[in-house]
């Protein structure tokens, strides 16, 4: 979710994002970002050019991105939280725990997934903007 804040406030300030500018602002290795961008690109939340002038961007306007767009995009379909199926059971609770996690993290998911559902990219930039209360010392930001 960061990652596409940063390209969404680089689009509306009119400037270059790369996966090394990226990677730079967040700490992070450019092949991470890169193999971020992988789903993120598959499922039309940003667009990347490639070559010499190539930049990163939203693939649609920031007002019609919900953060749970990205959250989907980017988790596919690994479970919040992973059951041990293989271990054998030995007691009524051990026997029953696996499917019993699973609906509760399915629950637990489905109500993540409400939240983010009515955050727009668009609405979680501004807000950091305007309730934003540390900026580095020099002035940088995600996309310096």
């Amino acid at each position: 979710m960061q990652m596409v804040l940063c390209i969404a406030r680089a689009q509306s300030e009119g400037l270059r994002c790369t996966s090394k500018i990226l990677a730079d602002g967040l700490k992070a290795n450019p092949s991470f970002v890169r193999k971020m961008m992988v789903p993120l690109t598959r499922d039309g939340i940003i667009v990347s050019t490639l070559g010499r002038s190539g930049s990163i961007r939203l693939g649609r306007p920031a007002q019609q991105i919900t953060l749970c767009d990205i959250y989907l995009s980017v988790i596919e379909d690994k479970p919040l939280m992973a059951g041990r199926p293989e271990v054998e059971p030995c007691c009524v609770v051990s026997a029953n725990a696996c499917w019993y996690f699973k609906e509760l993290a399915k629950e637990a998911e489905q109500a993540s997934l409400d939240v983010l559902a009515k955050r727009t990219v668009a609405e979680a930039l501004h807000d950091i903007l305007q309730r934003g209360n540390h900026e580095p010392d020099r002035q940088q930001n995600c996309i310096s």
